[in-house]
C-alpha cells in the first residue's frame, strides 16, 4: 500500500483539522476517514500519540469534556500552520494522490478477484454443462455483479475526491498570492506617503526620506554636510516620490507571503537606518518619524486583517 502521508505530514494535517473546531481523537479519526472517501482509517496508536506530543510541544491545548480530551489549536500552532501554508498546499494534493493510489490497488484487487470468480464460474460450468443452472449458480453471479457495483462506486468516490482536493489546493494558492501582492502594494503605498509627508518637513528629515526612497543616493561620509531642505514644488521630490512606486520590486516573490512581507520590512528597516547614518538625524525629527510610522503601521495592520 503506498504511503498515505509522507514523514510529518500527519503533525500538519492534525493542525489543519484541530483548526477547523476543537474535537476529541475519535472524531479526528472519523474526519480522516472521510477525506479519503473511507479508503484510510488511520488507528488510534497514529492518532493519539501525535496530539499527545503536539499539546507537549504548546501547540494545542486540549480541555475535558464528559470524561473524553477535546482538543484545540492553540497561537502557536496557528503561527505554524501559517507559516507552513504552501506546505499544507502540498499537502492536501499528495491527499489527493494517496487516495487516487489507494483507489487504483482497491481496483486492482477487484478485477483479480472478480478475474479469480469468473474462471471458477466457467470451471464450473464446463463442469456441469449439462446440467440446469442452480442457485449456488446463481448466488456467484449475484457475487460478481456485487462486485463490479462496488469497485465503480469506490472509483467514482476516488474521482470526486480526488477533483475536490486539486480545487482547494488551487484556491489556496491563489488566496496565498493574492495577500502577497496585496501586501507588497501596501507597503509601496505607506512608503510613498510617508515619503511626501518628510518631504514637507523640510531639512534633514526630508532628505533622510528622499534618500530612503531614491536608494540612499544622498551625500555620506566624511564632511558631508546636511542636504538642502526639498520644498513642495522641487523636482527632487516629484523623482523621490516617483522611485518609491517602485520601490522592492527586485524582491521577487518566494510562494511564501508571510516570508515576503518579513523582506519588505527588513528591506524598509535597512534602508531608514542608513540614510538616518548618511544624513544624520535629531530628537525632535525621531519624534515626527515616529508619528509618521504610527500612522503607517495603522495602515497596515488593517490591510492584513482584511487580507
Amino acid at each position: 500500500m503506498p504511503p498515505v502521508f509522507a514523514h510529518g505530514r500527519l503533525r500538519l494535517y492534525l493542525l489543519k483539522l484541530l483548526d477547523e473546531a476543537p474535537r476529541h481523537g475519535y472524531e479526528v479519526i472519523r474526519l480522516l476517514e472521510e477525506r479519503f472517501q473511507g479508503l484510510y482509517a488511520p488507528s488510534a496508536g497514529t492518532v493519539y500519540p501525535r496530539l499527545a506530543k503536539l499539546e507537549a510541544e504548546g501547540l494545542v491545548t486540549y480541555a475535558t469534556e464528559g470524561g473524553r480530551k477535546v482538543y484545540s489549536i492553540t497561537e502557536a500552532g496557528r503561527a505554524e500552520l501559517a507559516d507552513r501554508s504552501g506546505e499544507l498546499a502540498d499537502l492536501e494534493l499528495e491527499i489527493r494522490d494517496s487516495v487516487t493510489e489507494l483507489a487504483a490497488e482497491i481496483r486492482n484487487d477487484v478485477r483479480g478477484a472478480a478475474g479469480d470468480l469468473r474462471r471458477e464460474l466457467r470451471e464450473a460450468a464446463s463442469a456441469s454443462a449439462t446440467q440446469v443452472e442452480d442457485e449456488s449458480w446463481k448466488a456467484a453471479k449475484e457475487e460478481l455483479r456485487k462486485a463490479k457495483q462496488e469497485w465503480k462506486e469506490q472509483a467514482r468516490r476516488a474521482k470526486d475526491e480526488s477533483r475536490r482536493a486539486r480545487e482547494e489546493a488551487q484556491q489556496a494558492r491563489r488566496q496565498a498570492k493574492e495577500a502577497q501582492e496585496r501586501a507588497r502594494e501596501e507597503v509601496q503605498r505607506i512608503a510613498v506617503q510617508l515619503q511626501e509627508q518628510f518631504a514637507r518637513s523640510g531639512g534633514v528629515l526630508g532628505s533622510l526620506a528622499g534618500a530612503w526612497l531614491g536608494g540612499g543616493t544622498g551625500p555620506s561620509g566624511p564632511g558631508a554636510g546636511p542636504a538642502a531642505a526639498p520644498t513642495a514644488s522641487a523636482p527632487a521630490s516629484a523623482a523621490e516620490a516617483e522611485a518609491g512606486v517602485g520601490w522592492a520590486e527586485d524582491l521577487t516573490p518566494g510562494g511564501d507571503p508571510a516570508r515576503d512581507l518579513d523582506r519588505l520590512l527588513d528591506r524598509f528597516r535597512d534602508e531608514v537606518r542608513d540614510a538616518a547614518r548618511d544624513h544624520g538625524v535629531s530628537a525632535a525629527q525621531v519624534a515626527e518619524v515616529r508619528a509618521g510610522l504610527a500612522a503607517a503601521v495603522a495602515r497596515l495592520r488593517a490591510t492584513l486583517r482584511a487580507g
